[in-house]
Formats: structure tokens, C-alpha cells, sequence
């Protein structure tokens, strides 16, 4: 955007300089033509005063060192012709010995009483001429005429300098426009770069954000304090529902405990035709329970703020959850594998614990009879300039579909209809991500090879771990 600006304002500027400049260097072209020819019909008019009574035949002024001395001081050729076009001085003649100019239409046209100027090439000098002639006459009598000639090389050489003058100016114009340009974009785009982090940021879910309001246009300030103000409320509004969900979570756990209680003592009581109901209604306390957890670790998670993450070896956690769920996986019937890694993550110990819970409960869900439940970690292959580590997680179960794994985050989402005791609510994955989040990492569904799921959970990689790569 910076550079687009600065375009713009160059573009405006050139376009200015150009239109000014262009008509002023063809001004002072002509003006320098003009005013050069009107200094060269004053000096022949002079001229020709002088050589009057020499050229009527009364005087005896010597035209030749007339003629060679304005050469000496302007550079200007000057020929003196008489009443019949012969030449009686030439301050640089071309060839020596008598010459008539009767023929050339300027000495033609001063013989007949007429001041002619113009402008023609000359071989011999390799330029261009400009050239004055007037008549001699006194009393109404022409007795000769006076041409002076000039080279415009010197001319073009004034327009010249004139033109490179022109073309300074406008570079320091542009180099000035050029750094104005600069602050001005500068000025401009810094507050629109602010408000695009922090339109960023909460719609990332850091609501707590804000973009700065003392900086660049008005409009930009107006915008910032309208983006603050939404993201404000939104926050509210947000806190709100997580507070509800919370608070509701926290307080139906008790009476849930209790009803459940309820039931278990009922088992004594009621009748073999009862039983069976009386057993559904303990499996739905229980699934509620399950829900009310689910909910109350989901509201936690979204409110939990960023807590110090700390260096964490990945081998070490997996090998302790796999400790902590080898009676679920030997009543399943099923074989947990951890492939060592030796690698370390920046994360939060309590929140890694409950993220690899939740992925080992759907993990042992979905695994069939007799299958392997495998877990690992390897450095991500993501291009990202900070190293992160994967830590993955893969069962042989049916797996998901590609629309499946898409939807997997969402809240209350199942991929099927049956539950059993380690999970079934459908918050699990949204838990999980939440928490991986919350740490600076991401969370990723793909499909295992043969078949089944595999999870990877990417976290940054510890700093000891970036020190060796």
C-alpha cells in the first residue's frame, strides 16, 4: 500500500512538473530566438548608419575592419553589399576575390527596402544560421544593404543548459515529493496496518485486542475507535456466555451427582421390571454428567488466559499418559505404542495432560479389538520460519471422511450416534483445539494409513531445539 502511494504522488508530481516545464523550455526557446534576432537587427540598422556615406560614395570609412571588428567582439558574420548586390566587405568570406549576393533572397529583399530575417542551414559551418539583412538608404535612396549572420549553436546551447536546469529542478522536486511521499504514506498506512493486526487478532478470538486511536487521519482514528468499541462489546458479550456456560456447567454437577446417587440406591428396591429402565436413566445421568464436564472444560478453556508455557519433553508426557491409560487400553484389548522422539515443546504442562486425554479417549473409542494405538512426535515439514514439533496420535478405527474431519472442531459435532463411557458429547475435538491454541500451536485431522485417524497436534518447538537446528 506504501508503494502504491508513493506512486500515485510521484505520478501527480511528474505530471505537474511536466506540463509546467515543457511550455516553459519551448517559451524560453522562442524568447532567446526572438530576442537574439531583434539584438541583430539593432546591430545592422547600426551598421548600416556607419556605412551610409561610404557606401553613397562620400565617405571613406574602411568597411572591411568594420566588419572584422564585430566579428571580434559577437562572433557574427556581417557582409556589406552594395546598391547592386556586390560584395564590398565580409568579415568571413568564402572564397577570396569579387562575389556578388544580388541572388540570395535576403539581400534581395534589403535592396528593395525591406528588412528580411530567417534562419537557414550552412554547410560549411555544419549548423544552422540565423540571419538579419537591411537596407542602406538615405533620402529615400538604397545604397546597399548589411547581413549579419549568427551560428544558433550558441543559441541551442543556452536552450541547452536551459533544459538541463529544468530537468534538475524536477529530479529535486521529485526526490523532495519522493520523501514527502514517504511520510505521507507512512502516516497514512501505519494506523491502517495497526487496525488490520488487530481486525486480525479478534477474529482470531483475542478479543481483548485493540488498535491504537491517537494516530493518522481522522477517518482513521474515527475507524479505530469504532473497530475498539465493537471489539469492546463483543468481548462483553462473549464473557458473558462463556460466564453463563460456566456457571451453568459448575452448578448442575451437583444435583447431577446427586440424582445419579438416587438411582444407584434405587437398584436395591425396584423390581425385575423395573430394572431396565432404572438402568437407562443411570445411563442418562451419566451422559449428562459426561456433557456438564464437557461443557464446563470447554468454557475454562476459552477463558483461560495465556499462562507461562514452559520447555516440555515430548517423550516424557507421552510415556506418562500412556502409564495413566494402560488399564482402559488392556480392558479394550487394544496396544499402545510410543515411538521416542526426543524432542521438547514449548506448551503448557496441564494443558498438553487434558489434550492427550481427550484424543486417547476417542482414540480407544474408535480403535477396534485387537488393534495398535500409536503416538509419536517429529519435527513439522510446514515451511514456517519458527520450528514447531508434531506430536501425532493414530488408531486403525473407521476414520472420518474428508467433510467429516472437516467439521470434527465443531461444537457438539459426532461423526455417529453411538456413545460410550469415555466420551460421546462432541466436544472433545473443540476442547482440544481451544487448549492447543491457547499455547501458539494448531490442531490437525488426517487420514491414517491403511485406515483409521491420525491426529497431530503442531506446538513450537522448544527454544534448546531451535538452538540446534
Amino acid at each position: 500500500m506504501i508503494r502504491r502511494l508513493i506512486v500515485s504522488y510521484l505520478a501527480l508530481t511528474l505530471v505537474v512538473l511536466v506540463m509546467l516545464e515543457i511550455p516553459l523550455g519551448i517559451t524560453y526557446r522562442e524568447r532567446q530566438r526572438e530576442q537574439l534576432e531583434a539584438d541583430l537587427e539593432r546591430d545592422a540598422f547600426v551598421l548600416a548608419a556607419y556605412s551610409e556615406d561610404t557606401l553613397e560614395g562620400i565617405g571613406t570609412l574602411d568597411l572591411q575592419a568594420l566588419a572584422d571588428g564585430y566579428t571580434d567582439r559577437t562572433g557574427g558574420r556581417v557582409v556589406f553589399v552594395d546598391r547592386n548586390g556586390d560584395v564590398r566587405a565580409d568579415s568571413d568570406p568564402a572564397v577570396e576575390g569579387p562575389r556578388s549576393f544580388s541572388s540570395r533572397p535576403e539581400i534581395e529583399a534589403a535592396l528593395a527596402s525591406q528588412v528580411s530575417s530567417g534562419v537557414r542551414p550552412s554547410t560549411t559551418l555544419g549548423t544552422d544560421l540565423l540571419y538579419v539583412a537591411v537596407p542602406v538608404t538615405s533620402g529615400g535612396t538604397i545604397h546597399g544593404a548589411v547581413r549579419i549572420s549568427y551560428p544558433t549553436s550558441e543559441l541551442d546551447e543556452r536552450v541547452r543548459s536551459y533544459w538541463l536546469l529544468l530537468g534538475g529542478v524536477a529530479a529535486v522536486s521529485l526526490t523532495v515529493a519522493a520523501g514527502l511521499a514517504v511520510v505521507m504514506a507512512r502516516w497514512v498506512t501505519r494506523p491502517v496496518a495497526d487496525l488490520q493486526v488487530a481486525a486480525t487478532a479478534i477474529g482470531q478470538g483475542a478479543l481483548d485486542a485493540r488498535a491504537p486511536t491517537g494516530t493518522g487521519p481522522p477517518e482513521i482514528r474515527e475507524l479505530a475507535r469504532a473497530l475498539n468499541t465493537t471489539a469492546g462489546r463483543l468481548e462483553d458479550l462473549v464473557d458473558t456466555q462463556e460466564q453463563f456456560v460456566a456457571d451453568a456447567s459448575h452448578e448442575l454437577r451437583t444435583p447431577l451427582t446427586a440424582l445419579r446417587l438416587r438411582l444407584e440406591m434405587l437398584e436395591t428396591e425396584v423390581g425385575d421390571g423395573a430394572a431396565h429402565d432404572l438402568v437407562a436413566a443411570e445411563g442418562e445421568v451419566q451422559r449428562l454428567s459426561r456433557l456438564v464436564d464437557g461443557l464446563l472444560a470447554l468454557a475454562r478453556a476459552d477463558r483461560a488466559p495465556s499462562s507461562d508455557a514452559e520447555d516440555i519433553a515430548v517423550d516424557e508426557v507421552l510415556a506418562e499418559r500412556a502409564d495413566a491409560w494402560s488399564a482402559v487400553v488392556t480392558e479394550r484389548a487394544l496396544r499402545l505404542e510410543v515411538t521416542p522422539s526426543g524432542l521438547r515443546v514449548r506448551a503448557t504442562r496441564d494443558r498438553l495432560d487434558q489434550v492427550l486425554d481427550n484424543l486417547l479417549a476417542n482414540a480407544c473409542d474408535a480403535a477396534p479389538t485387537g488393534s495398535v494405538v500409536g503416538m509419536g512426535a517429529r519435527m513439522a515439514d510446514d515451511g514456517s520460519p519458527d520450528p514447531m514439533v508434531d506430536i501425532h496420535l493414530t488408531d486403525s478405527g473407521p476414520g472420518l471422511t474428508e467433510e467429516q474431519r472437516s467439521r470434527a472442531f465443531d461444537r457438539f459435532w459426532r461423526a455417529g450416534t453411538t456413545r460410550t463411557e469415555l466420551g460421546g458429547s462432541g466436544l472433545g475435538l473443540a476442547i482440544v483445539r481451544k487448549l492447543v491454541r491457547a499455547d501458539q500451536g494448531d490442531v490437525e485431522l488426517r487420514a491414517a494409513s491403511p485406515r483409521g485417524l491420525e491426529v497431530i497436534v503442531r506446538l513450537p518447538a522448544a527454544p534448546s531445539r531451535r538452538r540446534e537446528n
